[in-house]
């Protein structure tokens, strides 16, 4: 999606996505894992995700991303978190204890800045991005991580009867962007449409979120 898409949901309050709680899935999952508790965890196109202070609460140290500079003021203000700033070329870091945040595009982080990172989570960043954009976010995720386990949610629903954000990531989708170095493990799969009215009036029938475990390969 272009930038200027992002920064009108959150100037407008577009930001439906948000959930006002930790993720379930999250929770549910994370043991899987297996992380020492002062991991360095990513968590890509965070918004303001309260997913961060859950996971700082387990001892991780969390660095996010998020293109949106009224997210990220959002999250330390709402949090209380006292914060630090500086800029780094053309990214904005803004630090706190346990939880720093780049402020900017994605595409513009690299491993020297993000540094070591022991797990990803990734709830709202790859079913944000339209099909053309997803290998290249892959790749990008892959080149930043390199072979940290990834906690992946997706939804599947029928893509004709409704188009993104958020989009449909199917199995076999997963599968094509992250095998060839990763083992891609389905942890769950829970059909949601049921708690979200808004999708049954677009026409959907079924909506599933899903949990995957993706772990190095060897």
């Amino acid at each position: 999606m272009e930038a200027d898409f992002w920064h009108n949901r959150w100037e407008n309050n577009l930001t439906g996505f948000h959930l006002n709680e930790v993720n379930p899935y999250l929770k549910a999952n994370w043991p899987e894992l297996n992380l020492k508790s002062d991991s360095r965890v990513f968590v890509p196109l965070c918004g303001k995700s309260l997913d961060l202070i859950w996971l700082a609460e387990q001892g991780h140290q969390v660095i996010g991303c998020e293109l949106s500079k009224l997210a990220v003021e959002a999250f330390f203000s709402e949090n209380k978190l006292t914060v630090e700033r500086s800029q780094i070329g053309d990214l904005e870091l803004w630090q706190s204890d346990k939880i720093s945040i780049f402020c900017g595009d994605f595409f513009n982080l690299t491993p020297e800045l993000l540094g070591k990172i022991d797990a990803v989570f990734d709830r709202a960043s790859l079913i944000a991005l339209p099909s053309a954009m997803r290998q290249d976010y892959a790749a990008k995720m892959s080149e930043l991580t390199q072979s940290a386990p990834k906690l992946l949610i997706t939804l599947e629903y029928d893509q004709s009867k409704m188009d993104g954000p958020p989009f449909s990531v199917l199995k076999s989708e997963v599968k094509a962007l992250y095998e060839a170095k990763y083992q891609v493990k389905q942890l769950s799969a829970q059909d949601v449409l049921g708690n979200n009215e808004k999708f049954k009036e677009k026409g959907l029938s079924y909506m599933n979120e899903c949990s995957y475990l993706l772990t190095k390969i060897g």
